[in-house]
């Protein structure tokens, strides 16, 4: 692939490429043109091309003839995609969007969708989404029941140990929807205050008040479930008693923010790591799990209760309206979620205690290590207490690992750094599109019985997949970005990822300078777990002397997908929708 700077041109629907300083090459761009498959749905409902709402032979229709009005289309909604429930007033809404979109002239004289308009309602990912785009599970089970989108150092804008700490890391995690916020609290230089920072390492650090108001602001602004964190003002959630005997369910704690951390008692009867460690040249980043001291916690908790209630207050109103301290809960109590590491062998920490739950933590090593050895524990722990993964020490780039392995085993906290850009991120984008977007998924059944192999699925179900067509390339890259001298020859990369038996990869043809390739092949999947596998679809550019280029990405959980024809948008490398650039895919599940 060619990278020096070129020129194109456009000329009554094609493009001329430069060669060389020398020559053009002129190729025709062509508009993309409904599937057969397409055609045979529309024929099949359409009135006026042999279909007559369902009861006609598609395959002698017309389909230019046919007109597609709100009772054929919510048929076709029903029947084909698996849409039961949609009324004739949803068709309508459905049909006048499409053709306000289409139509600017003539919208207010139209009310069907010829095949070009239905076509085009296949591909608007809005109306057609592949996912159920809102939640849909049970809430009401305790938190331990579901997978938590979860962050790690939350507060880092790149790197372990030198990069700045900022709110702004933090912003973007809960727009993402992410319900687990991690902030490493250190006193600053005079001991007056609080900061954010990776301790021991050259990360500039962020006060710890502006997380806590990007917190208090943003919290729940792509989500209304309760998120585990520190934060002030009534939004926070604590317990009546100092230990749970189960933990509280996400629909009982809409809009509430909780606290997860180690007990300070766990840390006063140490000998004050943080004071020791950060005073020692050689010691290695801050550790996982780290308790402020008893002057830290005082600190915070003038800050859970007093910043937020006195922010629009002036100097003498703040001297007058003192909180008592019997007002003021201790800072033990509000720690819903407590949290520690293992103390002995993990074997023995992950012993279920019958009327109390917690949360432990292991590194990602230790995990693996624990489920190679005792996985039926891991599970068996994970039905009641919550269990955190988090990346081991060296990934100073702010790299992930992969995700599957906690999940299978029931972890609900797979800690992952949200700057740290890559495959296993993009698994986790996936995994919590699930259930509307809104950080917690319902673990499935099997994790939540007793025994690992009590497995309640068919492990002859398959989920064929085809790759009709893909769109939108040429609306969002120059048109010499993937080329410097024709149009892009694209394919499409489709895996799944989920349980060892389950994990496959297929890919398409390379269609050859097309900005609008049709590849319309299918592939079919056996799946034994569908409830813990994602599909990965992955779109790169053909380049015959060099590595191919990235061409859009997205991961979906299988057990969200919705049957029928699709519109599936893609994603770039950071994980940021791409403005025009979808797929259209058919999902059957057999």
């Amino acid at each position: 692939m060619g990278k020096e700077k070129k020129t194109e041109s456009y000329d009554n629907g094609s493009y001329n490429y430069k060669m060389f300083k020398c020559f053009n090459r002129k190729f025709k761009i062509n508009e993309v043109q409904p599937t057969d498959d397409v055609r045979d749905a529309f024929c099949q409902f359409a009135v006026g091309c042999g279909g007559g709402g369902g009861d006609g032979d598609s395959s002698d229709g017309d389909a230019s003839s046919g007109v597609m009005g709100a009772e054929q289309l919510c048929s076709f909604l029903d029947d084909h995609q698996g849409d039961s429930g949609t009324t004739v007033a949803e068709a309508q809404r459905l049909i006048n969007e499409v053709i306000r979109r289409r139509h600017h002239v003539t919208r207010f004289t139209r009310h069907g969708l010829d095949l070009d308009d239905f076509f085009n309602f296949l591909f608007y990912d809005d109306l057609n989404p592949p996912i159920t785009p809102h939640v849909h599970q049970d809430m009401s089970a305790p938190l331990s029941h579901y997978f938590i989108y979860t962050g790690h150092n939350s507060y880092l804008t790149g790197n372990q140990l030198s990069s700045d700490c900022s709110e702004v890391p933090v912003i973007k995690a809960l727009q993402r929807g992410v319900r687990v916020i991690e902030l490493d609290l250190w006193p600053n230089s005079t001991g007056t205050d609080i900061n954010v920072l990776h301790g021991r390492t050259l990360t500039t650090p962020v006060p710890l008040i502006s997380c806590l108001k990007a917190i208090r602001d943003y919290a729940f602004s792509s989500s209304p479930y309760p998120m585990a964190t520190l934060i002030f003002g009534e939004m926070l959630y604590y317990p009546e008693s100092e230990s749970l005997a189960e933990f509280p369910s996400p629909a009982s704690l809409l809009h509430r923010i909780m606290i997860s951390t180690k007990p300070p008692k766990e840390y006063l009867e140490s000998s004050n790591p943080i004071v020791k460690q950060k005073d020692n040249n050689n010691a290695s980043p801050s550790s996982e799990e780290e308790t402020p001291r008893k002057e830290e916690i005082q600190t915070l908790e003038s800050i859970l209760f007093y910043e937020d209630c006195c922010e629009n207050k002036n100097d003498s109103d703040q001297e007058e309206e003192e909180v008592s301290e019997e007002q003021k809960p201790a800072y033990k109590r509000l720690i819903t979620i407590h949290a520690g590491k293992p103390k002995g062998t993990v074997k023995e920490e992950m012993k279920v205690v019958v009327d109390k739950v917690r949360r432990l933590s292991l590194s990602e090593q230790e995990l693996d290590r624990t489920c190679s050895s005792n996985s039926q524990d891991v599970v068996r722990f994970t039905q009641r207490n919550i269990l955190r993964i988090y990346p081991k020490g060296t990934r100073f780039n702010s790299s992930n690992y992969k995700p599957l392995i906690g999940w299978i085993h029931g972890a609900q906290m797979i800690a992952f750094n949200m700057q740290g850009y890559g495959k296993s991120l993009w698994l986790m984008h996936g995994m919590f599109r699930a259930n509307g977007g809104c950080g917690y998924v319902k673990k499935p059944n099997f994790l939540m019985k007793k025994g690992f192999h009590d497995e309640v699925f068919d492990p002859r179900k398959k989920i064929p997949v085809k790759v009709y067509m893909g769109d939108g390339w040429r609306l969002d890259f120059s048109h010499t970005h993937f080329d410097s001298y024709s149009p892009p020859d694209f394919y499409t990369k489709v895996y799944i990822v989920g349980v060892p038996a389950d994990n496959a990869k297929r890919k398409t043809r390379v269609i050859e300078d097309n900005w609008y390739p049709i590849w319309d092949e299918e592939f079919i999947f056996p799946l034994t777990v569908p409830e813990l596998a994602l599909l990965r679809i992955e779109v790169s550019e053909y380049d015959m002397s060099d590595k191919d280029d990235f061409g859009g990405q997205t991961c979906l959980p299988v057990s969200e997908l919705r049957p029928g024809i699709r519109s599936v948008p893609l994603y770039d490398k950071k994980g940021e929708k791409m403005k025009s650039v979808k797929l259209l895919m058919r999902f059957i599940f057999e």
